[in-house]
């Protein structure tokens, strides 16, 4: 006999099943920037949510009254960070040695390390991977040569596994290890760049993370263009073309990345306006430097943008003369900077 129980279940299991689904308001999706994590601006949106709902007619406000501007977000921790990034890059477990290819190395050279970090600039823009992992990956060889001889036979070895350590940490979608092999005509096997990989990793004790040129050079550059809104992207490119030429150099190793990174600064608004003094209280403040200590770096880099110096070198060079880069390697400039650019104003 069929219990009272079972015969609900049973009529329960025949009907239809009818599902109702929780109607949800259509969220939009929310750009980061945009996201802000002040307690007024927060108060604020709670309150005018409020006063919207009390008063159906009162207008509700625009987004972009109701989110403060970027630099009311970063300015109270803009000069922290930036200590911070300066007492880092001093940090001597993360510089290269001002003099290892003298003192440590016994195949490599002066001239052979440019024409790896020529080559390693053709990498970059064949994998379109940033700038910022041409940059670290310099960091690397730099710092792995200053404590291990390395053979000329496995210099470019080198370059193509820290390359490959940049991308995997910078990148979002880092080319794979038979990437940097077929880049190389096979010349490497996949595990020799793996393991050089891991030796890299080793010698450096894993800190990866180390400031370069580039991470000081967008602070200097969103200071400098301040009412230069005209030419803000042409000194933007050209700002980093100068920046990735100093890659070339093994002078510039002896330099700090933001002194470099403030000269490239100090030498762009110079070529674009030669009859105005390059340097500004705003970027003395931001920057902590005054012109004279930046007169070294400027020439360097001057030279090395009139090809007085690695002249031979064309990889960065010919980068910068296409239309995407405002052809600022085609930029005419004076030859010499006026001795009085570099005494404080």
């Amino acid at each position: 006999m069929e219990t009272r129980a079972a015969a609900k279940r049973k009529a329960t299991a025949a009907a239809p099943m009818v599902v109702v689904e929780k109607q949800h308001p259509k969220r939009q999706r929310v750009v980061l920037g945009e996201l802000s994590n002040l307690p007024t601006a927060t108060q604020n949106q709670r309150k005018q949510k409020l006063q919207c709902r009390k008063n159906p007619n009162l207008k509700k406000p625009s987004p972009t009254e109701s989110i403060p501007s970027s630099s009311q977000i970063d300015q109270p921790y803009v000069s922290d960070i930036y200590e911070y990034l300066h007492d880092m890059e001093m940090q001597r477990k993360r510089r290269p040695m001002v003099d290892y290819i003298e003192k440590v190395q016994r195949e490599v050279t002066v001239i052979m390390r440019a024409i790896l970090v020529d080559w390693l600039v053709e990498v970059a823009e064949e994998y379109k991977l940033h700038s910022d992992t041409l940059h670290l990956s310099v960091s690397y060889i730099d710092r792995f040569l200053s404590v291990n001889p390395v053979s000329k036979s496995k210099l470019q070895l080198l370059g193509v596994s820290s390359m490959l350590i940049a991308a995997k940490y910078e990148e979002v979608d880092p080319p794979r290890v038979v990437a940097f092999c077929n880049i190389t005509d096979n010349t490497y096997h996949k595990k020799e760049v793996v393991k050089m990989e891991a030796d890299i990793l080793k010698s450096l004790k894993f800190e990866m993370g180390n400031p370069t040129v580039n991470t000081f050079l967008r602070r200097f550059i969103n200071v400098a263009c301040d009412n230069q809104k005209a030419s803000n992207l042409q000194f933007e490119f050209l700002s980093c073309y100068l920046a990735d030429l100093s890659l070339l150099d093994y002078d510039c190793l002896k330099i700090l990345p933001s002194i470099v990174a403030a000269s490239a600064v100090f030498l762009a608004r110079f070529i674009i306006a030669p009859e105005v003094h390059p340097w500004s209280s705003s970027l003395s403040g931001c920057s902590g430097y005054q012109p004279v200590e930046l007169k070294e770096c400027v020439l360097i880099l001057h030279d090395l943008y009139f090809s007085r110096k690695a002249a031979s070198f064309k990889a960065v060079r010919e980068k910068y003369k296409h239309h995407k880069f405002k052809f600022v390697a085609r930029l005419p400039s004076p030859p010499h900077i006026p001795r009085h650019y570099f005494e404080t104003q």
